[in-house]
């Protein structure tokens, strides 16, 4: 395996990946799994659709969020009420530029640790 970003539902172990997290005090302001939520409101519109997709309950998925809305200045995530009429969710202009940023990072750390990841694969027990 290559050292490719973590995509959702095809993450390899973690023996075979690198994977990053943006520590902010005692918390992880955003990492892969935070990441692929932003994605899935950015693609559905709902937490708890965007929850839903990753096996996480809409508790759990509103969770992280808060999470990453207290890391930040300002909130990755704006959501509407809910209700009968659904109150929804965005990523606000922050939450896309976080969400694209750590994404470069992720690509950019694993083509830097490619070769060295290759040789300790090969290292592993089997």
């Amino acid at each position: 395996m290559t050292a490719k970003p973590a995509k959702r539902g095809k993450r390899e172990s973690a023996a075979e990946t690198i994977r990053l997290r943006l520590m902010l005090g005692g918390e992880i302001a955003l990492g892969p799994g935070k990441a692929d939520l932003l994605e899935g409101i950015r693609e559905t519109g709902s937490i708890a659709a965007a929850g839903r997709r990753l096996g996480m309950s809409y508790k759990r998925a509103w969770l992280l969020v808060d999470t990453m809305n207290r890391c930040f200045r300002t909130p990755l995530v704006e959501a509407g009420s809910g209700g009968r009429a659904g109150g929804g969710a965005a990523l606000t202009a922050l939450g896309e530029d976080v969400l694209a940023r750590f994404r470069r990072m992720e690509a950019a750390a694993a083509r830097a640790c490619a070769a060295d990841l290759k040789m300790l694969k090969g290292r592993l027990a089997k």
